[in-house]
Parts: structure tokens; sequence; C-alpha cells
């Protein structure tokens, strides 16, 4: 499937196998190269220690098949979108409706466990348009596809944007993201296999290995959309202009907070580090260093350059003989049912679904701290129109509710005799 990428030659294939050891790691506090700015929530925010909040999930729905990308409409509804091809609509109040809302099995390759449908999002102005965005592996060949329809005329899907990506099945990203820039947001993998073959990710020559960024709302030419005259490779002889940021190996899951317009990204590793990366409007053009870099190590010296500047993770954590196995980018909580929790991002991993939360702090670090468990197989995480939390699972099919919760600060626990 879409959410993770291969794991190294040297170990066994096939669908996600459990490394050794107990789960390392439950805070690493890393300071990124981005800089935080404004630390958990606005001025007035109540935000608490990250060590004193928990999370808790419900499942409130289940018969999903393979469903891997989410996302909230205005009327208060989430779509799901499942590896084959279809799209199921939740709402809180009547459940999941018995019918998909939308089905484009026709049109997608979903032939290798990571391709199929990979992303789905909302234009901002779908209460008016019912516009859709979608990321897929298209047939015959499994192409990256970024695609827009409207929810009730599938008939009418317009292809946006493709990358050929045929040899291999995995490593194909599909997030879809509105920016509050406007701007429309793609995020692909690196070609597939190991080792980055087609050494993408440092290549500005091809879309493998990027986050794309382009204006939707205009035609250029014979594109039905237009690159943005502040994206940074624009006037780079031989760059691609649509990329935003580069140095990706499988970017499964990244997300806009709708404060800052920062994206936050969970990049799928090789085999020895997963990570977290915290990119600023103004860092467009930053370079995330795969594969000459894999999180802060060192991956493959031959594709790092002098003079070159890479941009670390805020977060990372250990592949390499862990039960973890591929980050799960999530989101920034903005709801209100936990002000506590405002402005503190969430993610987790597929084989170890242990909850992290980052949250920026004023001096430029970053507090970290796991904060509890997702149900099995996180494949994403999604916010509502209210900025409440959902996270999808995998094989069980579950859709499962996310609550922050209050613990006492570890002073305050009474001690036991």
């Amino acid at each position: 499937m879409s959410r993770r990428r291969r794991r190294p030659a040297s170990m066994p294939a096939g669908l996600l196998v459990l490394v050794l050891s107990a789960l390392l790691l439950t805070s690493v506090p890393t300071a990124g190269t981005a800089a935080a700015g404004t630390a958990a929530g606005a001025p007035g925010s109540r935000a608490v220690p990250l060590s004193e909040l928990t999370v808790a999930t419900e499942q409130v729905a289940s018969g999903l098949q393979r469903p891997i990308a989410i996302t909230g409409l205005p009327d208060g509804r989430m779509l799901i979108a499942e590896k084959g091809g279809t799209v199921r609509a939740y709402h809180p109040d009547t459940g999941l409706a018995a019918e998909p809302v939308l089905d484009l099995s026709a049109r997608i390759d979903s032939s290798d466990n990571e391709r199929g449908l990979l992303g789905i999002t909302p234009a901002p102005n779908f209460a008016r348009t019912g516009m859709l965005y979608v990321a897929y592996t298209s047939l015959p060949a499994g192409a990256l596809t970024l695609a827009r329809l409207p929810i009730g005329a599938p008939q009418r899907l317009q292809v946006l944007l493709t990358q050929e990506h045929a040899e291999y099945g995995n490593h194909n990203g599909g997030q879809v993201a509105f920016g509050r820039d406007g701007y429309l947001y793609w995020s692909t993998g690196d070609g597939g296999h190991a080792n980055d073959p087609y050494k993408a990710g440092q290549d500005l020559g091809t879309l493998l290995g990027k986050i794309v960024r382009i204006d939707v709302n205009r035609a250029c030419g014979a594109k039905p959309y237009c690159v943005p005259s502040s994206n940074p490779f624009i006037r780079t002889p031989g760059a691609r202009p649509e990329i935003w940021l580069y140095g990706l190996r499988n970017p499964w899951r990244f997300s806009v907070d709708p404060v800052d317009n920062s994206l936050w990204i969970g990049d799928v590793g090789q085999g020895l580090i997963e990570e977290i990366n915290h990119v600023r409007p103004w860092q467009g053009g930053a370079n995330l260093g795969w594969s000459c870099k894999e999180g802060t190590p060192v991956f493959d010296p031959e594709q790092c350059r002098p003079g070159v500047r890479y941009v670390d993770p805020v977060f990372e954590y250990e592949h390499f003989l862990t039960e973890s196995c591929s980050v799960i980018g999530g989101v920034v909580y903005r709801g209100s049912r936990t002000p506590e929790a405002r402005g503190t991002y969430v993610a987790s991993d597929y084989c170890a679904p242990r909850v992290f939360a980052v949250r920026p702090q004023r001096d430029g670090t970053y507090e970290t701290a796991t904060i509890g468990n997702f149900p099995t197989q996180p494949t994403a995480i999604g916010a509502d129109v209210h900025g409440e939390l959902y996270v999808l699972s995998d094989y069980p099919g579950w859709l499962s509710r996310v609550r922050f919760e209050r613990v006492p600060p570890a002073s305050a626990v009474p001690a036991t005799r």
C-alpha cells in the first residue's frame, strides 16, 4: 500500500513484518533548522506540557476496505478514500453511509500494496462547487496522477499533472492539501524500490521525491494550472517549476497548519530512521536531504554536495531493530474541545502505533513526547471542520475518533505503597 516504503533489501519482502526489539524512544527532542516562530498556540492559549496530555480513541465506524486517506467537509462529513478507488462518507450524526459517494476504481491501478487512490481534499470553495482534488496511481502503468472532479460527476474528472512511475510499485507519496495561500500541494515518492534508484531526491528535473505547489484557480497555456511566481525554482534551468520542496523519500502524509501555513511532513525512511519535518512558508526550495541523508544521519555520501544546506527533521525516531516501520504523518490540533492541546502536532507509525506529539517552542526548539497509542495499523490522521481529529486503521477497516485528555504531572501522582 501507499503508506510506507519497501524495507531494505536485507529485510523480508511482503507486507509489514514486525522486526525485533521493544519500542525505542518515548521522546527525542530534536532542534530542527526551521525557526519555531510562535509556540504552542496564540496568545492566551492554555497549552500544557505534552507530558500532561494523553490520547484516547473511540471506534465510530468499521467495514471500510483498506481506508488510506481522510478529509473533512464544510457540512461536517468526513470523506474516506479506500485504496481500491472508492470514497465513503461518514457523519457523526448518521454514521458511515452504506454506498460510496464516489467510485474511481475504473481509473486506478491498485495492483501493488502501495498503489491505489492515495489522497483526497476538498477545494476551498467546496460548499459552492462540490469540487474535490484527488491523487492516485493510474492505469495502465501506475503513473502518479493529480486530478479534480465534482463529487457528483466522476465523468468530469480532469487530470492536472502526472509523473511516470512504472517500474516499481512503492514510494508513491500521494497527499494532497490546500494551503492558506490558496495553492494546492501534492507529495510524490522517489520512484520506489530502495536506495533511491533514480537518484530522484536531489534531482530538480523530476517531480519524484518532491512536494509540488500549483495554482489550480487559473490555467496557463495548455496547462490546466499555473505555477505561482513565488515558487523557488521557476527560473532555475532544468528544474521543474512546480517543485516547492525536494529531498524526500516517501512523504506519504503531510498536512498544512491552517494557522501559519507551515507544512508538517512525515517522510518514511529506508530502514534506519523515520522522520518528521516542519517547513515554514518562507522556506520554499528547502532540501530535506534524501538520499544524501536519512533523517539526520548520512545515507549516501555520493548524493551529498558541498555547500548545500539540508533542512533536518524536527523529530526522528529509530526504525532499525525496533517494531517501528513507517511514520504516518499527522496534523496539528486546532480544535476547541481540548484547548490545552492546541498547536500540538500528532503523528504515528504503521507497525508500532504510538502517538508522537511535537510542538514548536519560542526558542526555536521542539517539545516532543509519546502520549499514548492509536488503534492498529494507522494509515492517516485527519481533522473535521471543527479541527477535531480522526484516525484510520488499514486492514481492520476502522475509523476512530481521537480526543485528548489531561493527565496529572508526575510530581502530582501519589506514591504507592
